[in-house]
Protein backbone atom coordinates (compact mmCIF):
# COMPACT_ATOMS: atom_id res chain seq x y z
CA UNK A 1 0.00 0.00 0.00
CA UNK A 2 1.11 3.24 -0.95
CA UNK A 3 2.37 5.12 1.83
CA UNK A 4 0.46 8.69 3.23
CA UNK A 5 1.87 11.76 1.63
CA UNK A 6 2.69 12.79 4.96
CA UNK A 7 5.18 10.06 5.56
CA UNK A 8 6.82 9.89 1.75
CA UNK A 9 10.00 11.92 2.91
CA UNK A 10 10.25 9.25 6.22
CA UNK A 11 10.84 6.40 3.63
CA UNK A 12 14.36 5.09 4.71
CA UNK A 13 17.22 5.27 2.25
CA UNK A 14 15.35 8.32 0.08
CA UNK A 15 18.39 9.93 -1.10
CA UNK A 16 20.30 6.61 -2.74
CA UNK A 17 16.83 6.32 -3.99
CA UNK A 18 16.12 9.35 -5.54
CA UNK A 19 19.33 8.72 -7.09
CA UNK A 20 18.65 5.50 -8.79
CA UNK A 21 15.39 6.32 -9.65
CA UNK A 22 17.27 9.79 -11.47
CA UNK A 23 20.07 7.29 -13.07
CA UNK A 24 17.56 5.14 -14.47
CA UNK A 25 15.60 7.96 -16.03
CA UNK A 26 18.78 9.60 -17.80
CA UNK A 27 19.56 6.39 -19.18
CA UNK A 28 16.08 6.02 -20.90
CA UNK A 29 16.50 9.68 -22.57
CA UNK A 30 13.88 11.48 -19.83
CA UNK A 31 14.18 14.11 -17.22
CA UNK A 32 12.25 14.76 -14.15
CA UNK A 33 10.66 17.91 -14.00
CA UNK A 34 8.54 17.88 -10.47
CA UNK A 35 9.08 20.61 -7.84
CA UNK A 36 12.41 19.58 -5.96
CA UNK A 37 12.47 19.95 -1.60
CA UNK A 38 15.58 20.81 0.20
CA UNK A 39 17.06 17.50 1.32
CA UNK A 40 16.93 16.74 -2.99
CA UNK A 41 20.72 17.31 -4.38
CA UNK A 42 19.42 17.37 -8.18
CA UNK A 43 18.04 20.72 -8.90
CA UNK A 44 15.61 20.20 -11.54
CA UNK A 45 14.73 23.83 -12.10
CA UNK A 46 18.30 24.67 -12.93
CA UNK A 47 19.20 21.71 -14.69
CA UNK A 48 16.36 22.74 -17.06
CA UNK A 49 16.93 26.62 -17.41
CA UNK A 50 20.86 25.46 -17.46
CA UNK A 51 21.41 24.51 -21.10
CA UNK A 52 23.80 26.40 -23.30
CA UNK A 53 22.91 30.17 -23.76
CA UNK A 54 24.85 32.68 -26.19
CA UNK A 55 27.12 34.96 -23.74
CA UNK A 56 27.96 38.53 -24.99
CA UNK A 57 31.16 38.71 -27.43
CA UNK A 58 33.16 40.48 -29.89
CA UNK A 59 34.85 38.86 -32.86
CA UNK A 60 37.70 41.44 -34.54
CA UNK A 61 38.49 42.02 -37.91
CA UNK A 62 40.99 43.64 -38.10
CA UNK A 63 42.98 41.44 -35.84
CA UNK A 64 41.85 38.66 -36.23
CA UNK A 65 39.11 37.75 -38.90
CA UNK A 66 41.55 39.31 -41.96
CA UNK A 67 44.87 37.72 -41.33
CA UNK A 68 43.08 34.09 -41.35
CA UNK A 69 40.76 34.61 -44.39
CA UNK A 70 44.07 36.47 -46.20
CA UNK A 71 46.01 32.71 -45.13
CA UNK A 72 43.05 30.97 -46.62
CA UNK A 73 43.30 32.70 -49.75
CA UNK A 74 46.34 31.57 -50.94
CA UNK A 75 45.40 27.75 -48.77
CA UNK A 76 42.15 27.40 -50.32
CA UNK A 77 41.06 27.99 -54.13
CA UNK A 78 37.90 26.95 -55.93
CA UNK A 79 38.59 23.94 -56.46
CA UNK A 80 39.11 23.04 -52.91
CA UNK A 81 35.76 24.56 -51.97
CA UNK A 82 32.59 26.57 -53.46
CA UNK A 83 33.06 29.17 -50.18
CA UNK A 84 35.75 30.56 -48.38
CA UNK A 85 34.09 32.02 -45.28
CA UNK A 86 34.52 31.91 -41.83
CA UNK A 87 31.66 31.81 -39.43
CA UNK A 88 31.60 33.48 -35.94
CA UNK A 89 30.77 30.88 -33.31
CA UNK A 90 29.65 32.18 -29.87
CA UNK A 91 31.78 30.92 -27.07
CA UNK A 92 28.45 30.15 -25.06
CA UNK A 93 27.00 27.63 -27.78
CA UNK A 94 30.14 26.15 -29.24
CA UNK A 95 30.44 23.87 -30.87
CA UNK A 96 27.09 24.94 -32.50
CA UNK A 97 27.61 26.83 -35.32
CA UNK A 98 25.47 30.33 -34.22
CA UNK A 99 26.72 33.63 -33.00
CA UNK A 100 23.57 33.81 -31.27
CA UNK A 101 21.05 31.48 -30.55
CA UNK A 102 19.16 32.00 -33.67
CA UNK A 103 21.33 33.41 -36.11
CA UNK A 104 25.36 33.42 -37.47
CA UNK A 105 27.68 35.54 -38.82
CA UNK A 106 29.90 34.58 -41.80
CA UNK A 107 32.79 37.05 -43.38
CA UNK A 108 33.43 35.93 -46.21
CA UNK A 109 37.23 37.47 -49.15
CA UNK A 110 36.61 36.28 -52.56
CA UNK A 111 39.67 37.03 -54.02
CA UNK A 112 39.83 38.99 -57.55
CA UNK A 113 37.32 37.68 -60.40
CA UNK A 114 36.20 34.36 -58.07
CA UNK A 115 32.84 33.16 -58.93
CA UNK A 116 31.12 30.55 -57.19
CA UNK A 117 28.51 27.95 -58.36
CA UNK A 118 25.28 28.77 -58.07
CA UNK A 119 23.39 26.80 -55.11
CA UNK A 120 20.17 27.61 -52.63
CA UNK A 121 19.26 26.67 -48.93
CA UNK A 122 16.19 26.74 -47.07
CA UNK A 123 18.06 29.63 -44.25
CA UNK A 124 17.39 33.11 -45.76
CA UNK A 125 20.63 35.15 -45.96
CA UNK A 126 21.99 38.56 -46.99
CA UNK A 127 25.44 39.80 -47.87
CA UNK A 128 26.95 43.53 -46.75
CA UNK A 129 29.71 44.96 -48.29
CA UNK A 130 33.20 45.74 -45.76
CA UNK A 131 35.58 46.40 -48.54
CA UNK A 132 36.29 46.46 -52.25
CA UNK A 133 33.85 47.77 -54.90
CA UNK A 134 33.81 44.37 -56.40
CA UNK A 135 32.05 42.04 -54.41
CA UNK A 136 29.26 40.12 -56.54
CA UNK A 137 26.00 38.32 -55.89
CA UNK A 138 23.47 36.70 -58.74
CA UNK A 139 20.29 36.22 -56.89
CA UNK A 140 17.54 34.67 -59.60
CA UNK A 141 18.89 36.10 -62.72
CA UNK A 142 19.59 39.63 -61.56
CA UNK A 143 23.42 40.20 -61.31
CA UNK A 144 24.02 42.39 -58.47
CA UNK A 145 27.76 44.65 -57.76
CA UNK A 146 27.74 45.90 -54.34
CA UNK A 147 30.50 47.83 -52.47
CA UNK A 148 30.59 49.09 -48.92
CA UNK A 149 27.09 49.26 -47.25
CA UNK A 150 25.39 47.99 -49.37
CA UNK A 151 23.01 45.25 -48.58
CA UNK A 152 22.25 42.01 -50.83
CA UNK A 153 19.20 39.47 -49.84
CA UNK A 154 19.74 35.56 -50.66
CA UNK A 155 16.71 34.33 -49.61
CA UNK A 156 15.14 31.27 -48.61
CA UNK A 157 14.80 28.73 -51.26
CA UNK A 158 15.98 31.43 -54.23
CA UNK A 159 19.33 30.61 -56.37
CA UNK A 160 22.13 32.72 -55.88
CA UNK A 161 25.85 32.76 -56.66
CA UNK A 162 28.51 34.89 -55.23
CA UNK A 163 31.84 36.15 -56.34
CA UNK A 164 33.82 38.76 -57.26
CA UNK A 165 34.49 41.65 -60.27
CA UNK A 166 36.26 44.21 -61.27
CA UNK A 167 39.86 42.70 -60.36
CA UNK A 168 40.09 43.12 -56.92
CA UNK A 169 39.70 41.11 -53.38
CA UNK A 170 36.73 42.23 -51.81
CA UNK A 171 35.87 41.23 -47.94
CA UNK A 172 31.87 40.78 -47.02
CA UNK A 173 29.63 39.61 -44.00
CA UNK A 174 26.90 37.39 -44.03
CA UNK A 175 23.77 37.05 -41.54
CA UNK A 176 21.75 34.00 -41.66
CA UNK A 177 18.90 32.48 -39.56
CA UNK A 178 20.67 29.21 -40.32
CA UNK A 179 20.80 28.05 -36.35
CA UNK A 180 16.92 28.50 -35.84
CA UNK A 181 16.19 26.79 -39.50
CA UNK A 182 18.27 23.82 -37.82
CA UNK A 183 16.57 24.25 -34.36
CA UNK A 184 13.24 23.17 -36.59
CA UNK A 185 15.29 20.37 -38.64
CA UNK A 186 14.10 22.79 -42.01
CA UNK A 187 17.37 22.93 -43.50
CA UNK A 188 18.24 22.05 -47.04
CA UNK A 189 20.92 22.91 -49.95
CA UNK A 190 20.99 22.53 -53.48
CA UNK A 191 23.61 23.14 -55.97
CA UNK A 192 22.24 21.54 -58.75
CA UNK A 193 21.03 24.52 -60.45
CA UNK A 194 19.93 23.85 -63.85
CA UNK A 195 18.52 25.17 -67.40
CA UNK A 196 16.84 24.77 -70.76
CA UNK A 197 19.59 24.91 -73.69
CA UNK A 198 18.33 23.83 -77.06
CA UNK A 199 15.60 22.23 -75.51
CA UNK A 200 17.61 20.29 -72.73
CA UNK A 201 17.88 20.87 -69.18
CA UNK A 202 21.77 21.64 -68.50
CA UNK A 203 23.40 22.18 -65.35
CA UNK A 204 25.22 26.08 -65.21
CA UNK A 205 27.99 27.32 -63.31
CA UNK A 206 26.42 30.28 -63.44
CA UNK A 207 22.83 31.63 -64.12
CA UNK A 208 21.65 33.94 -66.78
CA UNK A 209 20.73 37.22 -66.15
CA UNK A 210 17.04 37.25 -66.62
CA UNK A 211 16.72 40.83 -64.72
CA UNK A 212 18.90 43.97 -65.76
CA UNK A 213 21.58 44.81 -62.93
CA UNK A 214 19.60 47.77 -61.17
CA UNK A 215 16.44 45.63 -61.35
CA UNK A 216 15.72 46.11 -57.65
CA UNK A 217 16.60 49.65 -57.28
CA UNK A 218 14.86 51.09 -60.58
CA UNK A 219 11.56 49.36 -59.67
CA UNK A 220 11.41 49.31 -55.31
CA UNK A 221 14.28 51.14 -54.47
CA UNK A 222 11.93 54.54 -54.07
CA UNK A 223 9.90 54.52 -51.06
CA UNK A 224 5.90 55.02 -51.17
CA UNK A 225 6.15 54.80 -54.97
CA UNK A 226 5.45 51.22 -56.62
CA UNK A 227 5.27 50.46 -60.15
CA UNK A 228 2.50 49.19 -61.26
CA UNK A 229 3.76 48.24 -64.83
CA UNK A 230 6.67 45.94 -63.09
CA UNK A 231 6.12 42.35 -63.52
CA UNK A 232 4.13 40.02 -61.67
CA UNK A 233 6.45 36.96 -61.68
CA UNK A 234 7.22 36.50 -57.90
CA UNK A 235 10.93 36.79 -57.39
CA UNK A 236 13.05 33.55 -56.24
CA UNK A 237 11.05 31.40 -53.66
CA UNK A 238 8.30 34.61 -53.57
CA UNK A 239 8.79 34.39 -49.54
CA UNK A 240 11.26 37.49 -48.98
CA UNK A 241 11.24 41.36 -50.35
CA UNK A 242 11.53 41.21 -53.98
CA UNK A 243 14.30 44.29 -53.53
CA UNK A 244 17.57 42.03 -53.48
CA UNK A 245 20.01 45.24 -52.85
CA UNK A 246 19.59 47.85 -50.91
CA UNK A 247 22.34 50.84 -51.39
CA UNK A 248 24.07 52.84 -48.42
CA UNK A 249 24.26 55.82 -50.22
CA UNK A 250 20.32 55.93 -49.80
CA UNK A 251 20.45 54.95 -46.14
CA UNK A 252 23.43 57.44 -45.09
CA UNK A 253 21.28 60.27 -46.85
CA UNK A 254 18.31 59.49 -44.91
CA UNK A 255 20.12 58.92 -41.60
CA UNK A 256 22.19 62.45 -42.23
CA UNK A 257 19.46 64.05 -43.14
CA UNK A 258 17.83 63.72 -39.71
CA UNK A 259 21.37 64.28 -37.56
CA UNK A 260 19.54 66.93 -35.76
CA UNK A 261 16.10 64.85 -34.81
CA UNK A 262 15.65 64.15 -31.33
CA UNK A 263 15.62 60.49 -32.48
CA UNK A 264 14.70 57.32 -29.69
CA UNK A 265 16.95 57.80 -26.15
CA UNK A 266 17.04 53.82 -26.41
CA UNK A 267 17.71 53.57 -29.87
CA UNK A 268 19.30 56.80 -31.36
CA UNK A 269 18.66 57.07 -35.02
CA UNK A 270 17.77 53.74 -36.59
CA UNK A 271 16.32 52.50 -39.06
CA UNK A 272 14.67 49.39 -40.57
CA UNK A 273 15.62 47.92 -44.51
CA UNK A 274 11.68 46.79 -45.15
CA UNK A 275 10.09 44.80 -48.15
CA UNK A 276 8.54 48.05 -50.03
CA UNK A 277 5.72 45.64 -51.41
CA UNK A 278 4.47 44.95 -47.50
CA UNK A 279 6.32 47.46 -45.42
CA UNK A 280 7.15 44.50 -43.00
CA UNK A 281 10.62 42.93 -42.47
CA UNK A 282 12.67 41.44 -45.38
CA UNK A 283 12.55 38.29 -44.58
CA UNK A 284 9.73 36.42 -42.14
CA UNK A 285 12.15 35.18 -39.80
CA UNK A 286 15.13 37.96 -39.58
CA UNK A 287 15.50 41.79 -39.87
CA UNK A 288 18.05 44.53 -40.63
CA UNK A 289 18.69 47.95 -39.26
CA UNK A 290 21.24 50.32 -39.41
CA UNK A 291 22.10 52.88 -36.99
CA UNK A 292 23.35 56.13 -36.29
CA UNK A 293 24.77 57.64 -33.25
CA UNK A 294 25.78 61.56 -33.56
CA UNK A 295 28.82 62.77 -31.57
CA UNK A 296 29.35 61.78 -28.41
CA UNK A 297 26.15 59.94 -28.21
CA UNK A 298 25.11 57.42 -26.07
CA UNK A 299 21.88 55.43 -25.89
CA UNK A 300 20.19 54.78 -22.65
CA UNK A 301 20.36 51.07 -21.26
CA UNK A 302 17.70 48.32 -23.25
CA UNK A 303 16.61 44.76 -22.80
CA UNK A 304 14.71 43.05 -25.09
CA UNK A 305 14.01 39.53 -25.83
CA UNK A 306 15.79 39.57 -28.92
CA UNK A 307 18.82 38.77 -29.84
CA UNK A 308 20.86 40.95 -31.51
CA UNK A 309 24.26 41.19 -33.80
CA UNK A 310 25.81 44.45 -34.03
CA UNK A 311 28.57 45.13 -36.83
CA UNK A 312 29.96 48.54 -35.79
CA UNK A 313 30.56 50.03 -40.06
CA UNK A 314 31.92 53.79 -39.79
CA UNK A 315 33.50 54.50 -36.52
CA UNK A 316 34.02 53.19 -33.14
CA UNK A 317 33.04 53.12 -29.50
CA UNK A 318 32.08 50.63 -26.98
CA UNK A 319 28.72 49.02 -25.66
CA UNK A 320 27.78 47.79 -22.23
CA UNK A 321 26.06 44.52 -21.61
CA UNK A 322 25.41 43.83 -18.44
CA UNK A 323 27.73 45.61 -17.10
CA UNK A 324 30.72 44.42 -19.33
CA UNK A 325 32.15 46.80 -21.38
CA UNK A 326 33.01 46.09 -25.25
CA UNK A 327 35.25 47.82 -27.41
CA UNK A 328 35.33 47.58 -30.95
CA UNK A 329 35.71 49.09 -33.92
CA UNK A 330 34.49 49.35 -37.89
CA UNK A 331 33.87 45.93 -39.17
CA UNK A 332 33.68 43.80 -35.84
CA UNK A 333 30.78 41.81 -34.63
CA UNK A 334 29.37 42.29 -31.23
CA UNK A 335 26.78 39.45 -30.05
CA UNK A 336 24.16 40.75 -28.04
CA UNK A 337 22.31 37.96 -26.96
CA UNK A 338 18.34 38.43 -25.96
CA UNK A 339 17.79 39.16 -22.67
CA UNK A 340 20.76 40.93 -21.71
CA UNK A 341 20.74 44.60 -20.76
CA UNK A 342 23.14 47.08 -23.38
CA UNK A 343 23.84 50.52 -23.96
CA UNK A 344 26.12 51.86 -26.82
CA UNK A 345 28.76 54.57 -26.96
CA UNK A 346 29.66 56.60 -30.07
CA UNK A 347 33.91 57.03 -28.85
CA UNK A 348 33.99 59.87 -31.06
CA UNK A 349 33.23 63.39 -30.10
CA UNK A 350 33.50 64.64 -33.65
CA UNK A 351 32.06 62.10 -36.15
CA UNK A 352 29.34 59.64 -36.58
CA UNK A 353 28.87 56.42 -35.69
CA UNK A 354 26.93 53.96 -37.98
CA UNK A 355 26.26 50.39 -37.69
CA UNK A 356 24.39 47.53 -38.79
CA UNK A 357 22.07 45.61 -36.66
CA UNK A 358 20.24 42.25 -37.62
CA UNK A 359 17.70 40.84 -35.22
CA UNK A 360 15.30 37.72 -35.34
CA UNK A 361 12.53 40.25 -33.86
CA UNK A 362 10.03 39.08 -36.43
CA UNK A 363 10.16 35.52 -34.93
CA UNK A 364 9.80 36.32 -31.35
CA UNK A 365 6.87 39.11 -32.71
CA UNK A 366 5.15 35.85 -34.40
CA UNK A 367 5.30 34.14 -31.35
CA UNK A 368 4.20 36.62 -29.04
CA UNK A 369 7.24 36.57 -27.55
CA UNK A 370 9.10 40.16 -28.14
CA UNK A 371 9.31 42.21 -25.30
CA UNK A 372 11.56 45.27 -24.95
CA UNK A 373 12.33 46.98 -21.66
CA UNK A 374 14.40 49.92 -20.66
CA UNK A 375 16.11 52.17 -17.89
CA UNK A 376 14.47 55.83 -18.11
CA UNK A 377 16.65 58.80 -16.90
CA UNK A 378 15.82 58.35 -13.12
CA UNK A 379 16.64 54.02 -13.51
CA UNK A 380 13.70 52.60 -13.77
CA UNK A 381 12.29 50.25 -15.87
CA UNK A 382 10.03 50.84 -18.19
CA UNK A 383 8.32 48.13 -20.69
CA UNK A 384 9.09 49.80 -24.33
CA UNK A 385 7.26 47.12 -26.17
Amino acid sequence: MTPPASNVHRLPNRDAALKSLYDDIAAKSMFPFWAQSSDVTNDEIKQLMGGKKAIPYVWRCAEDIEPILNQAVELITMDDSERRSLILVNPGLAPKRASVSTMYTAYRLNDANEIMPPHKHSPSAIRFGLKGKGNFTGVDGEDIVFGPGDMVLTPNDTWHNHGTVGGEQALNLSVLDFPLVETLNAVHFDHNSMEEENGKMVQKKQQTPRFTSDYSQRIYGYGGLMPRFASKEKRGAGFSSPMFVYRWDMMRELLERHKDWEGDPYEALMVEYIDPTTGGPVFKTITFFAQMLRPGERTRPIRQTGNLLVAPFEGSGHSIIDGQRFDWKEFDTLAVPGGTWCEHVNGSDKDPLFLFVASDEPTLKKLDLFKKWGRDKHDQVVQLA
